[in-house]
């Protein structure tokens, strides 16, 4: 195990630790009114750490012996049309969130008002950090290299595991800090975190209607393609 690889690897964890899932959801837990819950805010983290950790292991341990359970499965032209239909309308979709609908009825706004809700419950909060993880599945490149990286090491299976649960862990270590501070120093942390908020309400619309188009795309284009839609 080389210090590069370390690096490498905290390196893209840190990079994961900036997503909507990761830091935006967690910065609007910690701006709800009264009293910081940190058991909810731990709850969430832990679901996301976790759903991270077995997507990892699977795609690390499992990937090649899914592929041949699945077999020529995902090539049947049914499977290949819905595949086109899913990602021409997250495409269609992702226009929905161009950046520039600010009102009341807009998605991210509803999100931020049901995250600070203080009866949230802890199966919500579950629920929510599953929602915000599956829609960053399709573009968690990051995640994607450092199990591309571990995968062609060449270290042993426990070691993997092991780096795979660090790297998690280091993911959402900047929601912790952030944590900490707020229960710590409340008033010197709660501008710093609403400034934050303010950017991301600026800029989450537009981030989301990227990661769906994006995502709606890569999906479409492989389904045509395989489907000799082009000749």
């Amino acid at each position: 195990m080389s210090v590069g690889l370390l690096l490498s690897l905290a390196g893209l964890a840190l990079v994961d630790s900036t997503s909507i899932g990761t830091l935006f959801i967690p910065v609007w837990l910690l701006l709800a009114p009264g009293t910081v819950n940190a058991r909810r805010i731990f709850v969430y983290l832990g679901t996301i750490a976790v759903f991270y950790f077995a997507v990892g292991l699977v795609l690390a341990l499992g990937g090649s012996r899914l592929a041949d359970v699945l077999g020529g499965a995902m090539d049947n032209r049914p499977v290949l049309w819905a595949q086109l239909a899913l990602g021409v309308g997250l495409f269609v979709l992702s226009f929905r969130y161009d950046g520039k609908r600010t009102g009341k009825s807009g998605g991210v706004l509803r999100w931020r008002d049901r995250v600070t809700a203080g009866d949230s419950s802890a199966r919500w909060l579950i629920g929510l950090a599953l929602l915000a993880a599956l829609a960053e599945v399709a573009t968690m490149l990051p995640y994607l290299g450092a199990v591309g990286l571990l995968t062609t090491s060449g270290i042993g299976v426990a070691e993997m595991v092991g780096l795979l649960a660090g790297y998690c862990l280091v993911m959402v270590l900047p929601a912790v800090v952030l944590l900490a501070a707020r229960v710590a120093w409340p008033r010197l942390v709660e501008p710093v975190l609403a400034r934050l908020n303010a950017w991301i309400m600026r800029k989450s619309g537009g981030m989301l209607g990227w990661i769906l188009g994006i995502a709606g795309f890569l999906l479409a284009r492989d389904a045509a393609f395989r489907l000799e839609l082009f000749g």
